[in-house]
């Protein structure tokens, strides 16, 4: 497999990863959000049941969008092109997104998990306040990061392009003169 076939598969799965993590945080945003007009109780029940597998997915999709996007930019270091840096700052907010969940959420959803339905905790909607606040910073992050990623990919694909067809010396002789297109008819 060539180098630059290989870079291309890690490249679709970091897209694929951090899209699909963007794309879930960004529901879970929505769904928290739309949690605020309810009291304590439906409150901790929809928590405890959204950490019940939710902390799953997050895992499997953000880990491997860290471990892929780490290898590009392990890869692109030498050229430091645009889409290095634009690959470089996409790890950077994934990292971010990584340690705001270390810090800030999963501690809370620990505490969360014990909560009992019918008594929640007097200060359950401060906590509930940082949790989404907090999730929306890593939600805002994730997204960014993928919508990085796509722009390094463009980029790339652009001096991919260029590299191939106008500066390898592989292009078209485009001293003689190009036939006219005939819509078919002679």
């Amino acid at each position: 497999m060539r180098m630059d076939s290989l870079t291309g598969y890690i490249r679709f799965l970091s897209l694929t990863f951090a899209g699909l993590f963007a794309g879930f945080v960004n529901g879970v945003l929505v769904f928290e959000l739309s949690l605020r007009n309810h009291g304590g109780s439906v409150y901790t029940q929809v928590r405890q049941i959204e950490l019940d597998r939710l902390d799953i997915l997050a895992s499997v999709t953000l880990i491997p969008a860290l471990v892929t996007t780490a290898i590009l930019v392990a890869l692109a270091v030498r050229g430091r092109g645009r889409a290095f840096w634009l690959t470089a700052a996409a790890l950077v907010l994934l990292v971010a997104v990584f340690v705001t969940t270390l810090i800030v959420n999963l501690p809370i959803n620990g505490v969360q998990v014990g909560w009992s339905v019918t008594a929640p905790p007097v200060d359950w909607a401060d906590i509930r306040d940082r949790w989404q606040i907090a999730h929306a910073v890593r939600t805002v992050a994730a997204v960014l990061a993928f919508v990085l990623l796509v722009a390094a990919t463009v980029v790339n694909a652009k001096q991919s392009f260029l590299h191939r067809h106008l500066l390898d010396g592989s292009q078209a002789d485009h001293s003689a003169p190009a036939r006219a297109y005939e819509g078919g008819r002679r």
